[in-house]
């Protein structure tokens, strides 16, 4: 069945199915999750589903945007929109203190970074604090896009005293196999987990829609000494994490 054919308003469309967007909202719903609308194929336009459906365009376009917000849809600036392809949820361990490389290797899946910042720098604020560095330090620090199965995953930025990572060229894959060669593994941390809306810049990066629902965590951590060796603050996509936490009494 074709798309034209499954939007046709017989048996679907109906004046006590609720309001109107909502329900071709729910018709385009159902034609993903069926398969008849599959990934990466393009919707009609706005006014040719208009046409087919007796709707307006002003509803077609709320239903449509609706489907933006969710992570179904996605719209490319001069070329309309389209399905976006569904990615496979993972959970991840709270338990644990393991790299993203790791995590990922775990699941047999291969990881790729595209380095956004990967040098020494003077320390914000933040990292001063956190790293609870002397006047006058600086630090190294590493800022990618983390990618699994060839999927956009999370954006990674850790900072690092320089007695700790004096060369940060040095990581290539996994930042803690090289602090673990060079003596500096953390062996605990904290972490803090908000709930966020991806900015624009962040959104694209991770091809997702502006706005579309994240996971921020930040992470401290420590040495067997107790010092504080890494902050790192991730981003991390809603639609392709379940972070879980094993509790005991």
């Amino acid at each position: 069945m074709s798309a034209v054919e499954f939007l046709r308003p017989e048996g679907w469309l109906g004046v006590n199915g609720g309001p109107r967007y909502v329900q071709l909202r729910q018709r385009l719903e159902a034609g993903i999750e069926a398969g008849v609308l599959p990934p990466n194929s393009s919707l009609p336009p706005e006014r040719e589903i208009a046409e087919i459906t007796g709707l307006s365009r002003v509803t077609v376009r709320k239903a449509i945007q609706e489907l933006v917000s969710e992570g179904l849809i996605e719209q490319r600036q001069g070329s309309g929109s389209f399905i976006r392809e569904r990615v496979s949820r993972m959970e991840q361990s709270l338990s644990h203190l393991t790299s993203f490389t790791e995590d990922m290797a775990h699941r047999g899946m291969d990881t790729k970074s595209s380095w956004l910042e990967r040098g020494v720098f003077l320390p914000s604020a933040q990292e001063i604090s956190a790293l609870d560095l002397p006047e006058g330090a600086e630090v190294a620090r590493i800022y990618r896009l983390r990618e699994a199965g060839g999927r956009p995953m999370a954006l990674e930025r850790a900072a690092l005293p320089l007695d700790i990572l004096p060369n940060p060229l040095e990581v290539t894959t996994s930042l803690y196999d090289v602090l673990d060669r060079l003596g500096h593994r953390p062996v605990r941390a904290i972490q803090k987990i908000s709930a966020i809306n991806l900015e624009p810049p962040e959104a694209k990066l991770l091809g997702v829609a502006e706005g579309a629902a994240g996971l921020s965590i930040e992470r401290t951590s420590f040495l067997s000494s107790g010092r504080v060796v890494e902050l790192t603050r991730s981003l991390y996509r809603g639609d392709a994490y379940d972070f879980v936490a094993e509790l005991r009494l």
